[in-house]
Order: structure tokens, then sequence, then C-alpha cells
């Protein structure tokens, strides 16, 4: 690098963002003796190989893992991740602008596909894919489940959320013989998934979904009765809607597991503590920022594990309470200002 910094400067720099929840510009402006803002984003405008950045950063987010982890049989969810994305896309830009349904204001989204296990104390994030704009959902999760197969790890259980609800989808877990299980869309007046929303009782029942483009698929449905309970002002029942494949879950038990997938601390919510805020529309740079904020959060439970527990009768007891994400983001940040200091002072411009 230019100006007597080296890559490790860079990464550092990059890390004080990320534990901040910071601006490239403004962490600039608060440390000393680094390069300008400018200067941070012509390096990382440097990157411009999807491919190989993407290929990078997964063996990143592979490479500490429980080792209980590995060659096990964990339940597994993938999620779909849109950040949104306002103005007119360039040529270089325009390949990773996906289409979705209306959200913040915008129809045009970065998105970010990604896979991570679900297990006591260990939720980790195990791969991340920027979505191409003509990418299928099939070729999606196909691509993120071969991300599992050098670790060895048997899926017990997909879960998937409903961005994936679809003909193609389904019809090529159901020739994997996968198990899963995943949200479908109510839609329709008096037809479609709304004619299933009867009766005060969870049921099981088959239903065949239809695409105008894909065809039919015939599956398992599984509608599920919850109460309101006057939660969020509202009362009365609330239906949800799972289509499952090879699961043997109770009826009344179902909505839970799948909201277990979601947790009160995920990596899709934790990852926003520790996500560089950008207005960048540089795709690759993007996917960098986003990928350092589950890099981070893969960190935080791997020190939990490994060092933050302790083996018992019964299993590892983890001490999640004595070390937060926030305390571990402040470490790096303490760690960061002892090579390049915050500034402390300000001073006005000199009059002419």
């Amino acid at each position: 690098m230019e100006g007597g910094y080296t890559p490790q400067d860079l990464f550092e720099i990059l890390l004080r963002a990320a534990s901040c929840s910071d601006s490239i510009e403004h962490t600039a402006q608060r440390l000393q003796g680094v390069p300008s803002g400018n200067g941070i984003r012509y390096h990382l405008d440097k990157f411009v190989d999807m491919a190989t950045v993407e290929q990078q950063l997964n063996a990143t987010l592979q490479s500490r893992l429980p080792e209980k982890l590995r060659k096990s049989k964990p339940s597994v969810a993938i999620d779909l991740h849109l950040i949104p994305y306002y103005g007119n896309a360039s040529a270089i830009e325009a390949p990773y602008v996906y289409r979705s349904q209306a959200k913040a204001g915008t129809t045009s989204f970065f998105a970010y596909a990604t896979v991570y296990v679900i297990c006591r104390h260990k939720r980790v994030t195990l791969a991340i894919h920027a979505v191409h704009c003509q990418e299928t959902l099939v070729a999606t999760v196909t691509y993120l489940l071969a991300m599992l197969s050098p670790l060895q790890i048997r899926v017990k259980r997909l879960y998937l959320d409903r961005g994936f609800y679809s003909v193609p989808v389904i019809r090529w877990l159901k020739a994997l013989n996968m198990p899963f299980v995943m949200p479908a869309i109510i839609r329709g007046k008096t037809g479609g998934t709304r004619q299933l929303l009867v009766g005060r009782k969870s049921y099981a029942t088959r239903y065949t979904l239809q695409s105008g483009q894909y065809g039919t698929v015939r599956c398992q449905m599984r509608v599920v009765c919850t109460y309101h309970k006057g939660f969020k002002g509202k009362h009365g029942i609330q239906y949800s809607l799972y289509v499952v494949h090879r699961v043997k879950i109770a009826l009344n038990q179902l909505h839970q597991h799948y909201k277990h997938r979601f947790g009160i601390e995920t990596s899709y919510r934790l990852k926003n503590h520790c996500r560089i805020r950008t207005t960048t529309k540089n795709p690759v740079t993007r996917l960098l920022f986003v990928a350092l904020a589950f890099i981070l959060v893969n960190l935080w439970v791997y020190l939990l594990w490994c060092f933050v527990s302790r083996t018992r009768r019964g299993g590892r007891v983890v001490y999640r309470e004595l070390f937060a994400l926030k305390t571990m983001l402040e470490f790096l940040k303490q760690a960061v200002e002892q090579h390049f200091p915050a500034i402390t002072s300000v001073y006005l411009p000199a009059t002419l």
C-alpha cells in the first residue's frame, strides 16, 4: 500500500469501524495517523473480483469453528438478508441489485444469502453469498449447502425463511430428500393458501402450490393456530403456515421450533452491532463489510465456547453474561486505538 501503510493497518481501521458500527469516513476522522477516508476507499476499491473475495471470506468464516461442529449433524438455517439500495445502478452495481417486495421505500436491494448452524451456544455463520440478480433461488440454496461438504456437516433439519417459498425450491429440496421447514406465504382472498386458515385447531394437510412459470408441486402443509393474547393490542387466533418434509415435530411445537431458529440473539441481529456503515455502491466492498460483521460474531462465539465456559456433567456452561458481544467489540476498539490513538481535541481553522 502507498503512503507507508500496510494491509494490516487497513484491516485494523476496518476493525475499528466495525467495532463501533461506524463509517470509514468518520473512523478516519477519529483516529490519529491513518489515511483519509478517500485514501482508505481507494484501496478498498482495488477488490474487484467478487468470486475470489467471497471465497476468501468464507474460508475465514469457517476458520474458527467450535470443534464439535465439524462432522456433526446440527440443524441448519438459510436466510436472505436484504440491504436497501437507492438510485440508478451502474454497470458494476447492476448485476447485484436484487428485486424484492417493497421495504424501506425501495424494491431494490443488495442481497446476501447466509447459511448458519443452530446448536446450543453455537449459532455460527458458515458461509455468505452475494446473490446475483439473475440467480435462481435453487442455485442459491445449492451453493450454500455445498459449502457444508468440506466441514462434513450433515443436516439434521433445514430451516428457510419465507423468501424461499416457491415451487422450484420446494421441488428441489424434495428431490434431495432434505428434511426442511419453511413458512408459507398467505395469498389469495378466498382461495390460495388463505383457504387453509379455518378452524380453531392446528392441523396437517396436503397442498398443491402452483406457478404459472414453474408448474406445480405437492407438499405437506402444517396449519398452526396460536393466540395473540393481547400482544401488540391484538386478540384472537393467529394462523401460521409451514411447508415441511421429513420433519416429525408436533403441531403445537412447530411454531416455537421455527421461532427458535431466530432466537433472542441471532447472527442476523448481532451482525448489525458490528456492520460498517456505508453508502458505497461497490458490491464487492459491501460484501466485505457485511461478511466482516459475521466474522466478528463467529469470533465471539468461538471465544465464548473456548475461553468463557466450563465443562461439567450435563454439558458445557457458557458464561455469556460475562462476555457480551459489545464487550468484545470494545476490546477490539481499544486494541486498535493503542496503535492509532483516538483524536481527543479539535482546532478551529486559521482565519485569513
